[in-house]
């Protein structure tokens, strides 16, 4: 019997190469972490459901349970849509929402392996720009996430530039970000999805990349993301300390 379990939220999609991924992902942190229930449920689309994964787990004896969304900002899934469905949690569950994954210096070590994977040599950096493409978002606050990341990976990364383009909800689309690189005087383009799983704006991303280099593959099940959620599950475990006089 667990006493605790790690639940990986997923959004779910049509797309029978999500749900693969996701569950390709889980069993990396299964494999990295032996003696953690891990569980995957998703939003929409897919099943299990949350609920019936929640209800699963109380009714083995599960006592404690950290969500972790898998998403890579702090947009609108995470503030509302999961945490409104854990509050549907058994009472017997202790639940606890973890933190989105992003921004993570081993998510950028992940774009990092499949730019790497997809021919980006390390001589080539200082003359090759690269679109951050993410799915993206409506939230300004998310937008501007993003936007931090890509300066700080072109300070620390070498590179030519990096600029973020979206899929949908904002701008720059990738094929505009890959036009404006190619302006700056960058001799190679890379694009390099900021997304965990295949599916219809990943395919977005793909096709805006068509006037690019390089098109890197999707984080996916990569070792730095399966250690980032058995990290962001160890944080929300973490007892918290208040200040005294807060």
């Amino acid at each position: 019997m667990y006493g605790s379990a790690l639940l990986v939220i997923a959004h779910g999609s049509r797309d029978p190469r999500h749900a693969a991924t996701v569950h390709a992902l889980v069993e990396s942190v299964r494999a990295l972490r032996p003696g953690l229930r891990v569980e995957t449920a998703f939003l929409d689309f897919n099943l299990p459901s949350v609920p019936a994964v929640l209800n699963r787990l109380a009714a083995d004896g599960v006592r404690d349970v950290v969500a972790q969304p898998l998403l890579l900002n702090r947009a609108f899934h995470a503030k509302s849509d999961i945490p409104a469905v854990l509050r549907s949690a058994p009472a017997s569950l202790r639940v606890r929402q973890a933190e989105v994954l992003g921004p993570s210096p081993l998510l950028i070590d992940a774009l990092e392996r499949r730019l790497c994977e997809a021919g980006v040599t390390l001589a080539e950096r200082s003359a090759t720009g690269v679109v951050l493409a993410t799915a993206g978002s409506s939230d300004p606050g998310a937008q501007a996430v993003v936007a931090r990341i890509a300066r700080d990976w072109q300070r620390t990364g070498g590179w030519h530039s990096v600029v973020p383009a979206h899929a949908s909800a904002a701008l720059p689309r990738t094929e505009d970000a890959v036009r404006l690189l190619r302006e700056r005087g960058a001799r190679r383009v890379a694009v390099a999805p900021y997304v965990l799983a295949p599916g219809f704006l990943p395919d977005r991303i793909a096709a805006g990349a068509a006037e690019a280099d390089v098109l890197a593959d999707v984080l996916g099940p990569a070792p730095e993301v399966a250690g980032l959620l058995l990290r962001r599950f160890d944080e929300a475990r973490r007892p918290q300390v208040v200040a005294l006089g807060a």
